[in-house]
């Protein structure tokens, strides 16, 4: 479809108006202002001629049969021009025209009705309720926007319609160039994941930048992203959050998975990078669109300013990045060329005083020595520098690593910022936004060289949990016992803690003398998740009359505080050797489907909530990377006299569960808390079970 939108041989306009000033007429305006050469056919039933070219009375007198169609009309009459452009056998059509599902009602009637247009003609359709697409290869400018971007090797998409004519406008006064500008509208047909895969497959376009408010099918989405990203960088944006989010959420998974975790998770294992806001988002884009991927962390930093080099150098070990340490021959050379008082080392500061030239001396030599992976050339304006020659002297250098300029200021250095970003070096006002930037790329550079992640699944006993699941359906229940949870994560391979229900003060105490002294006590109610929060876990109960007591404590306890809940009794469980906690958990996000959560447990996750989430079914590798990536791993790795945690254990835990969320999608949120890890080599157990399902099996 990429020759039908953005290579047409032929546009027709239906609704070109003869009134400046209305969409019609600015669509019409756009396609004769900037050298496109296809054939134009302005439709309009009332008018001969509008901007010197001949009118078309109505789609069925078309001359031909066009490859692009843009409508502006009235909500009302937009699936009639629809389908008969798609009669007619017209391939594509871009749908400015705005009134549908987003105003509700008899909008969204309407919008359902261009759908089944599109299923029944084959024409595909971009919007409605946009503004448009524009390709600056062959001028093409389908849209009402003011203005034509400038030509570049970007390819932008945005859902709203309002950002895309604000970065238009940005773009246009900071040299940055797009191939292709989309505006994707209620996508309605076309969606971003066909959106990737056209720029994609577009020579123009080397750099893929998007807004994006909301994903429709997460799993096509991701499917497409982790092909793309292996041709091309992907950069988005993302603003809002998803439905998992505003909803109350039972589990403390639900409750973390909120916001836009899944997208973050989604993002990470797709290889997309995630700009955190619009001038990151034309930060990482330009330079991957302008310089070569850096090999490795290390930074050469040359400067005029100690602080702004420090403040690089601060924010590089932020990033994970770092100094490189140059060879004693590079000081050498250094010193022949700078100033006694200037600093050799990394960052090399050539001082305030220098004069522009050495600019281009001091950033030839950094260049060159093989530790450095990037170059970060940092200019404060000074009474000795001119700012255009240095923009011009680090223009000139030949490098074949990728050099980044940080011209600090605005009025002084404007001009000079414009001017290397026109030459293929990314300028910035400030050396946190350039760092951000390698670190960006970096990354990217660090995806392309690992190996596409393949999900690994263990082998579970899937007659057990569909029997499990198949019993809570029969008797109307969404929440499984916690002895049914045990039973799930048990069948897919995750140690669980030995434990035995009981209805009397007899039955747990003679289960207890089954597991063996010492033994843990809990309420059993499906209307309690949280059971410390009522007295319901006792622990560390010793011999039998210990257990009679807590039971009628317990049980005594609970039906004061909730005494409209069902009690099935308590579950007597062994005590479990000393480990870490930690938490597993799943929670199903609209989207994406299974976000999958590790953390630790305690106050890691209740008050830090420091936990990291993927999108399941994950591979052994992303659940590793998923143990390494929270914050207080170091607490796992062993502190203070602490052996290691068997994080192998742990990955495999979260295999196991990745595979039940794949093997049964009916199950809404699950949660293993805590889940207590010995040390390596001595695996895992779970020690708290709790797994809820979806309303309906269709849910799923």
């Amino acid at each position: 479809m990429l020759k039908y939108f953005f290579r047409p041989e032929s546009v027709a306009v239906v609704g070109a108006s003869t009134k400046p000033g209305k969409v019609g007429y600015d669509i019409l305006r756009n396609l004769l202002s900037f050298g496109y050469k296809g054939r134009v056919y302005p439709i309009n039933p009332k008018a001969k001629t509008i901007l010197d070219t001949p009118v078309i009375p109505s789609i069925a007198d078309l001359p031909e049969v066009v490859d692009l169609g843009v409508i502006s009309l009235p909500a009302a009459l937009t699936p009639k021009a629809l389908r008969e452009l798609g009669e007619l056998g017209v391939k594509a059509c871009v749908v400015v025209t705005s009134g549908f599902k987003e105003v509700g009602g008899e909008g969204a009637q309407l919008e359902l009705e261009l759908a089944k247009v599109v299923e029944e003609t084959g024409i595909r359709m971009i919007g409605p309720n946009c503004v448009g697409i524009m390709d600056t290869t062959v001028g093409l400018n389908a849209s009402f926007a003011a203005d034509m971007p400038n030509s570049g090797s970007i390819g932008f998409f945005s859902q709203s319609g309002a950002m895309c004519l604000a970065i238009l406008d940005w773009s246009l006064d900071n040299a940055i160039g797009f191939s292709k500008f989309i505006s994707l509208g209620n996508k309605t047909d076309l969606s971003e994941a066909e959106i990737l895969e056209m720029l994609a497959d577009d020579p123009d376009t080397k750099v893929i930048m998007g807004y994006l408010e909301a994903v429709e099918d997460g799993e096509q989405f991701m499917k497409v992203a982790r092909e793309v990203t292996r041709k091309k960088p992907i950069v988005l944006l993302k603003s809002g959050i998803t439905a998992a989010g505003a909803r109350a959420a039972s589990s403390h998974t639900g409750a973390l998975a909120g916001a836009d975790a899944a997208y973050e998770a989604a993002f990470k294992q797709c290889g997309v990078l995630r700009a955190g806001s619009i001038k990151e988002l034309f930060n990482l884009a330009q330079s991957l669109a302008r310089q070569p991927l850096p090999n490795g962390p290390a930074i050469g930093i040359v400067t005029n300013s100690g602080g702004p080099g420090i403040i690089a150098a601060d924010t590089a070990e932020q990033n994970g990045l770092h100094l490189a340490a140059l060879r004693p021959e590079s000081h050498e050379e250094l010193r022949e060329v700078l100033p006694a008082i200037a600093s050799v080392y990394n960052p090399v500061d050539i001082t305030g005083g220098a004069p522009s030239e050495l600019y281009a001396k001091a950033l030839k030599i950094t260049a060159d020595d093989p530790s450095v992976d990037s170059l970060l050339v940092i200019m404060s304006p000074t009474s000795t520098v001119d700012p255009k020659r240095v923009a011009e002297d680090i223009c000139a250098v030949k490098i074949d690593k990728p050099v980044f300029s940080v011209l600090m200021g605005r009025h002084s250095v404007e001009e000079s910022r414009i001017f290397c970003m026109g030459q293929g070096i990314p300028s910035y006002e400030f050396p946190e936004d350039a760092v951000q930037a390698i670190k960006g790329m970096l990354d990217y550079k660090r995806w392309l060289d690992s190996k596409l992640p393949e999900p690994e699944f263990v082998e579970g006993d899937k007659e057990a949990v569909a029997g499990i699941i198949a019993k809570l359906r029969s008797q109307g229940r969404l929440q499984m016992s916690e002895n049914e949870a045990r039973g799930c994560f048990a069948a897919y391979g995750i140690p669980v803690a030995g434990c035995l229900a009981a209805a009397t003060s007899v039955e747990a105490a003679d289960a207890a003398g089954k597991l063996g002294y010492p033994v843990v006590m809990k309420i059993d109610s499906p209307a309690i998740s949280h059971k410390s929060d009522v007295g319901g876990v006792v622990v560390g109960l010793k011999n039998r009359k210990q257990v009679v007591e807590a039971f009628h404590d317990m049980t005594s306890r609970v039906r004061r505080i909730m005494p409209n809940a069902w009690l099935r009794g308590v579950l007597v469980q062994e005590m479990v050797p000393s480990g870490r906690e930690c938490i597993l958990g799943l929670n199903k996000d609209p989207q994406f489907g299974h976000l999958l959560m590790f953390g630790l447990g305690g106050i890691y996750v209740e008050v830090l909530k420091d936990v990291a989430f993927r999108v399941a079914p994950v591979s052994r590798k992303e659940a590793t990377d998923m143990v390494k990536s929270i914050k207080s791993f170091a607490l796992l790795q062993g502190v203070r006299g602490d052996m290691p945690a068997d994080v192998p254990g742990l990955a495999q835990a979260l295999l196991g569960l990745s595979t039940l969320a794949h093997d049964f999608p009916e199950i809404a949120e699950a949660d293993i808390n805590p889940l207590l890890v010995r040390e390596r080599g001595r695996g895992v157990v779970a020690v708290d079970a709790r797994i809820s399902l979806t309303q309906q099996k269709g849910d799923e």
